[in-house]
């Protein structure tokens, strides 16, 4: 191991970054010191300025997902200070213009490290909470409220599975439509 001897321009978030970048293009396994170097255009020195090791990177990561993709999306939809169903279709619209590398990198990681199984069971459970507690506020009795937020959630995961579409246009008339029939009371 490097010595913490060389400080660059590169700042701790920068490594972070690009580690996400590379776990969603390429998976978990290629997130590794040397190669993320060479992306970076410096020495391996760099990397130990900021990190103790590999694995305090990918937690590094982990946690960057949990921010960007479940925090920061929850926190945009609740600074709208709108009506729940609102803030349902501003949460749809957000979710379908992710395309969903990052998250299937997750989640095939989460099947050979029982630490992010663990995460990403907490993250799915914080997400369908969220949904669930608005569609409560629209005025769904709460066993209609969690079924409603299951479809859409399962959908959403479903298709980055699957592949997401690529015409953006035709995936937010989809949301929207969904939205539309989970947001109507019989």
């Amino acid at each position: 191991m490097e010595k913490k001897s060389e400080p660059s321009n590169l700042t701790r978030q920068d490594w972070i970054d690009q580690g996400l970048k590379t776990l969603a293009e390429t998976g978990v396994e290629t997130v590794r010191v040397e190669p993320l170097a060479k992306l970076l255009g410096v020495t391996k020195g760099s990397f130990y300025w900021h990190f103790k090791n590999r694995e305090d990177l990918l937690e590094a990561v982990l946690q960057e997902w949990v921010k960007r993709q479940t925090n920061s999306v929850i926190e945009r939809v609740e600074a709208m200070g709108i009506d729940a169903a609102t803030k349902l279709l501003h949460l749809f619209e957000l979710a379908v213009q992710d395309d969903g590398r990052a998250e299937n990198a997750i989640r095939a990681w989460a099947t050979i490290d029982f630490k992010i199984t663990a995460v990403l069971a907490e993250v799915d459970q914080r997400r369908l909470n969220y949904t669930k507690d608005l569609f409560l506020q629209v005025g769904f009795a709460p066993f209609e409220a969690m079924v409603r937020a299951r479809m859409v959630y399962y959908a959403l995961v479903g298709e980055f599975t699957i592949g997401a579409r690529s015409n953006q246009a035709e995936r937010l008339a989809e949301i929207r439509l969904q939205h539309k029939i989970l947001t109507q009371r019989s």
